[in-house]
């Protein structure tokens, strides 16, 4: 097992954090001791008089004990749910590579894995001159790409997997999540990426508001992370 995993998606709103909490507990029913990260998160909500991530609390809530806090696992925070680097324009602030890192070296020292899950898509802003793609070739971690099953999804994902080999990162395996109920032929839909990612399906998930991420971990078959 390498020391981290990198979750992106096709798009905003496929899934990632929901995926990423699954993994979690998958890897914790594997006897590792995984901690969580989200290195940049733009909206928070107050609890207990700080500021947090809704994600950031669902990544912590997933972890074994004792807990990360949540400053660690999630070194850059926004107010305004929006683009990152735009939250950055308005806060005043830039995002940098090197507190983020800091930050993944210390979550890494003391776990087995790390799961990474990143802001938005691959290719999302979060200054003038950086990316996420930057954020995770600095990383260096594999990459599991969940893709939101909806129209265009076979685009998204298909650029999504380019884009990541063109960065020099692996695509480790990729993650189907049901976003839309109505969506023609899903079936059909993955076949086709199933033709055309080089990497391997680690689950399907179904569509389910409020479905909970660790019933569903028996879901993702984690050969190809484990090695």
């Amino acid at each position: 097992m390498t020391r981290g995993i990198f979750v992106t998606g096709s798009d905003t709103g496929v899934g990632k954090t929901f995926v990423s909490c699954a993994l979690i507990y998958a890897l914790r029913q594997r006897g590792l001791r995984v901690a969580p990260m989200k290195p940049v998160a733009a909206g928070a909500i107050e609890v207990g008089g700080n500021f947090v991530s809704e994600d950031t609390v669902a990544l912590i809530d997933a972890c074994d004990t004792p807990k990360p806090a949540a400053a660690l696992v999630n070194p850059v925070l926004f107010r305004e749910p929006m683009a990152p680097h735009l939250a950055a324009e308005r806060e005043e602030r830039t995002i940098t590579l090197e507190p983020i890192c800091d930050a993944f070296d210390k979550l890494a020292a003391g776990s087995d894995v790390v799961v990474v899950e990143g802001v938005g898509g691959f290719l999302v802003p979060l200054g003038p001159a950086l990316d996420t793609r930057d954020l995770a070739v600095a990383l260096r971690l594999p990459v599991v790409l969940v893709v939101g099953l909806r129209l265009g999804c076979l685009n998204h994902a298909l650029l999504t997997a380019e884009s990541i080999k063109a960065a020099g990162l692996l695509l480790a395996g990729w993650v189907a999540n049901a976003i839309d109920p109505s969506m023609a032929v899903p079936d059909e839909n993955i076949a086709a990426l199933q033709a055309r990612l080089s990497a391997p399906l680690l689950g399907r998930f179904p569509f389910g508001p409020g479905a909970d991420p660790q019933a569903l971990a028996d879901r993702l078959h984690l050969a190809p992370l484990l090695g």
